[in-house]
């Protein structure tokens, strides 16, 4: 079967990845440079699995930048174009996807488009109407960044917004290169699937804001932060895991997910759901000024990157710890190994990880390593478990 896959980010990528074990796939990008790395199948973002799979594996797939190339005789249209959240809109940036919706009209091609770039709840129902179609589902992606194609080929569940026989045909491509044997699959309508999707990223942005307002408590009163946790996550119905202290939820999904719900609740009553995007804020507010008491000249930002093992840091906690910081006049240095520039948001740029060391009077470091083993004097840090 011939899928085409519009987008390759986390997402794209880690579909195009899995599925091309079994199918000819066609991954689209508008990045010449993004292209021809796949193509010579060097991975553009850091993933264990999506390496290895390169490396190792015969795939079927190539990447283009020629839309009539990747969609035309494709069965299925997968779009996993970003979609961020616009502040002053007060909602998802979804022009990508239309962009490609309006590309996939104008061939008038018979193919079916899976939307797994997150949405707004109501979008899918609001495309058919906008542009007279029915050739379209959402399908929403579970994924963790840097292990998207190991959550893709061991799925926690996969969700198809359609009761259709289409839908079961995409849910049994997507369990047929995966090495899980009883992933769950459920079919809903399309509306109930966009809102799973919201709800669930926004349960996890609360249980990251819980566990740090949790460590806030314990810092300010000088009591200890992993002790607590460890105590309180032996219930088993709260349990052992995505319980780590960090700077503030970040990345791709977590920040616009919930602010997109929020906005999604706008004539519904509620107050939790607030309250998990105020407690972000709080959190950086707190972290910033912790380390200002240290009354520091020059503050180190080792790593921007959100989490162990991955590269991104869209949207990652530190960066806004860095603006609270420099706005009180106190110079930032980065120390960033994927960063080509000079300088980040007006901060200097340091390569040499011993010249940083030496020229920060603190370190601020969300996520512990080995090459901060010799400046624990120096570090600030809430990371508690070295995970998550």
């Amino acid at each position: 079967m011939k899928i085409a896959v519009a987008g390759t980010g986390y997402v794209g990528l880690s579909l195009a990845t899995l599925l091309s074990q079994n199918n000819e796939v066609y991954a689209l990008d508008v990045i010449p440079e993004k292209v021809e790395m796949i193509n010579n199948r060097i991975s553009p973002i850091q993933d264990e699995y999506i390496e290895k799979y390169f490396a190792e594996k015969e795939l079927k797939l190539k990447a283009t930048l020629d839309y009539k190339e990747a969609f035309e005789g494709a069965e299925f249209i997968i779009i996993s174009t970003p979609t961020n959240y616009d502040p002053e809109l007060n909602y998802f940036d979804t022009s990508s996807v239309e962009d490609i919706i309006q590309k996939v009209k104008s061939l008038g091609i018979d193919t079916t488009m899976v939307v797994k770039s997150t949405v707004p709840v109501g979008f899918i129902k609001s495309m058919k109407e906008k542009y007279n179609i029915d050739n379209i589902m959402f399908s929403p992606e579970f994924l963790r960044e840097g292990k998207a194609l190991y959550d893709n080929l061991y799925p926690s569940r996969i969700i198809v917004g359609e009761k259709s026989q289409r839908a079961e045909i995409f849910a049994s491509l997507l369990k047929e290169c995966a090495l899980k044997d009883d992933v769950v699959v459920k079919f809903m309508d399309s509306t109930e699937a966009e809102a799973v999707k919201l709800f669930a990223n926004t349960y996890l942005a609360l249980r990251v804001a819980y566990f740090n307002e949790l460590d806030t408590y314990a810092e300010i009163k000088g009591l200890n932060t992993k002790d607590i946790i460890d105590g309180v996550c032996l219930d088993p119905r709260i349990g052992d895991h995505y319980n780590n202290p960090s700077f503030g939820f970040g990345g791709y999904c977590l920040p616009k997910d919930s602010k997109q719900l929020k906005a999604n609740y706008k004539d519904v009553p509620e107050n939790i759901i607030s309250a998990i995007v105020e407690a972000n804020r709080t959190r950086k507010d707190h972290i910033a000024n912790m380390i200002l008491s240290k009354k520091p000249k020059t503050v180190g930002v080792y790593r921007l990157t959100m989490k162990a093992g991955s590269d991104n840091f869209r949207a990652s906690a530190i960066q806004g710890v860095m603006k609270r910081i420099k706005a009180k006049g106190i110079e930032v240095v980065v120390y960033e190994p994927t960063l080509k520039d000079e300088t980040f948001f007006n901060s200097r740029v340091i390569r040499d990880i011993d010249e940083f060391k030496k020229i920060s009077d603190v370190i601020i470091v969300n996520r512990i390593d080995s090459n901060t083993e010799d400046i624990k004097t120096k570090i600030y840090t809430r990371d508690l478990f070295s995970r998550d």
